[in-house]
């Protein structure tokens, strides 16, 4: 297994939202918004209780309030002290990287250099339409645009050709920052977005979205070996995956099935897929990419996920299916408090 490096004592937690929108007690969904206040009152409830990351996913529809994570990033770098302002991801493949490396230099200046770029592919797919791409063209966009985002990283002058944007001639791209713009690539899973990620040298999140977490261990063995063979590298490995944590296993069970189990019925009925089962929800919580439960539940589960994939770095995605504004800020409060410093515990313990 590949650990790199693992110290139990350097692993960052932090939080992934997509601006999911909450429900109100009678239901009803916020206003979109409302919902986008509410992040921003959780990332500064975050930084408050020393969580280290709060990432920002980009969607473009209904059931999600963020399209413009940077600016809502910017709100709160006006109103946290330490915690890393991140998009979860930024959908490079139908943005300009010239843009988007101009708007999170000016989120890097704004927040005292906490800044981070997490670019990747989209699993959504309703920006492509938006703003005029074609889907055939989905995974020349991203190579095409990350071989320019490379460039510009360097904050150099800069001289490129590709495919899907016109060409830069010994061109400056403003503001630089001050310690460079820190950059992962997050990815659903597929080997040549592994391959490619180790390709350009950068991090790679892994969004594991579902079953058991180690099936993950070939794709990181695979980033080890492109790294090698690319004489990048080895960068710290990351993971992304949904909880619910409440007070006990029954209530934090409850208001899974409830939320987080309803929003993969919703995104089943657009993609074709069955509605997830009972079997299938017990089998996520106990085994797979769910970790839902009381503090110890779940600290325990997640210590077994970091010391198994031997990650540093672990985004806990809160909120989905329009979990109620009490639930999410008692969830914060929980992982915060009790989580973290127990499965910090647990590993110290094991080592």
């Amino acid at each position: 297994m590949t650990k790199q490096n693992f110290d139990p004592s350097k692993v960052v937690f932090g939080l992934d939202s997509f601006g999911d929108i909450p429900l109100s007690v009678s239901d009803q969904p916020l206003s979109q918004a409302a919902a986008i206040r509410q992040v921003v009152a959780e990332g500064i409830l975050a930084d408050e209780l020393g969580l280290k990351v709060i990432a920002l996913g980009e969607h473009h529809r209904a059931d999600y309030a963020i399209s413009s994570p940077d600016i809502v990033l910017a709100a709160l770098a006006a109103k946290t002290k330490q915690i890393t302002l991140a998009s979860g991801v930024t959908v490079l493949s139908s943005d300009d990287p010239v843009r988007v490396y101009e708007r999170f230099a000016t989120l890097a200046a704004l927040s005292n250099n906490r800044a981070e770029v997490v670019l990747g592919r989209g699993s959504f797919l309703e920006s492509f339409p938006l703003y005029g791409y074609d889907l055939r063209d989905y995974d020349l966009l991203f190579e095409d645009k990350l071989s320019l985002f490379a460039e510009l990283l360097k904050e150099e002058r800069v001289t490129w050709s590709g495919k899907t944007r016109p060409s830069l001639e010994d061109m400056e791209v403003f503001p630089k920052t001050e310690k460079g713009l820190p950059v992962r690539i997050a990815v659903g899973g597929t080997p040549a977005s592994v391959v490619r990620t180790a390709k350009y040298g950068f991090p790679l999140t892994l969004a594991i979205i579902g079953g058991r977490a180690e099936r993950f261990l070939p794709y990181i063995e695979l980033y080890r070996k492109a790294a090698n063979q690319y004489q990048k590298p080895l960068q710290p490995l990351a993971v992304h995956s949904h909880s619910l944590i409440a007070a006990t296993d029954e209530q934090a069970r409850e208001l899974a099935w409830k939320y987080l189990r309803a929003s993969f019925v919703k995104l089943g009925n657009e993609r074709g897929w069955a509605p997830m089962t009972q079997e299938q929800f017990n089998f996520e919580i106990k085994e797979g990419s769910f970790y839902v439960g009381s503090p110890e539940t779940v600290a325990q589960r997640l210590a077994r996920t970091i010391k198994k994939l031997g990650i540093s770095r672990f985004e806990l995605a809160y909120g989905a299916g329009g979990l109620p504004v009490p639930q999410r800020m008692k969830l914060i409060e929980l992982y915060a408090h009790q989580v973290v410093p127990r499965v910090r515990e647990i590993l110290a313990e094991e080592e």
